[in-house]
């Protein structure tokens, strides 16, 4: 009899733990997204795979920016545009899936970012090749913007020739034959790039000519007047 009241007591204390988890709050960074009318894009495909670079050190400033935001947002119709082309990759690659890096992000990031460029030493008149001027914002500012690769039947992503934001020719999309020719990138490397093209632009993205990972919903102009900067 005790032991039967004593289970029934964890088992009410566990589903208590879980209601109350259930109606956690988001972090700061998140609401700021929800309350923006953006989505959770594995809420809308819970196959694609998310890793923010930015929320770790794995990027080109070598520290978290984004603390709290672990899950990836856009722009409900972006999200859309991007299941879609989760699904026509499935269908090309049994298998595949498509693997996110980064997607929107807050304008008050982009500013890290952007001073980050400084330290590296890269020149003022070639900041903006590598990251938008926060004043004028990046894409990723109105969430609609997508950095991603793609993972094989195992989970590891395809070799791109480059890592994510990689500064330089050899992640030039509109360099890839003259990395060719010069022996810098192969043909299979390519190949790779090119399928996550294909399903991206097939998707409604569009291709951006110096980071094989970034594709555009919509032009910045566009997606200002429609919806704004996120702060």
């Amino acid at each position: 009899m005790f032991k039967t009241a004593f289970y029934l007591l964890l088992t009410c204390i566990a589903a208590i733990e879980t209601t109350a988890q259930s109606f956690k709050s988001l972090p700061s960074i998140e609401q700021k997204m929800v309350d923006r009318g953006l989505v959770d894009i594995q809420k809308m495909d819970p196959d694609i795979s998310v890793e923010l670079k930015y929320s770790t050190t794995d990027n080109f400033i070598g520290r978290d920016v984004y603390g709290e935001l672990t899950r990836a947002y856009l722009q409900p119709e972006m999200a859309k545009r991007l299941a879609k082309a989760s699904a026509l990759l499935k269908k090309a690659k049994p298998g595949y899936r498509l693997l996110v890096y980064d997607a929107a992000r807050p304008n008050s990031a982009q500013y890290d970012l952007w001073n980050a460029l400084d330290h590296l030493k890269i020149p003022a008149r070639s900041k903006t090749q590598y990251v938008a001027d926060p004043k004028i914002g990046s894409n990723h500012n109105f969430g609609c913007a997508i950095d991603l690769t793609v993972t094989d039947e195992k989970g590891i992503p395809l070799d791109m020739g480059t890592k994510f934001d990689f500064f330089g020719p050899l992640a030039y999309p509109r360099s890839e034959q003259e990395m060719l020719k010069k022996g810098k990138l192969t043909a299979k490397q390519i190949e790779n790039r090119q399928l996550l093209r294909k399903v991206m632009t097939q998707g409604g993205f569009k291709v951006n000519t110096t980071e094989w990972w970034h594709f555009d919903g919509m032009s910045k102009a566009q997606a200002r007047a429609k919806y704004g900067m996120i702060p």
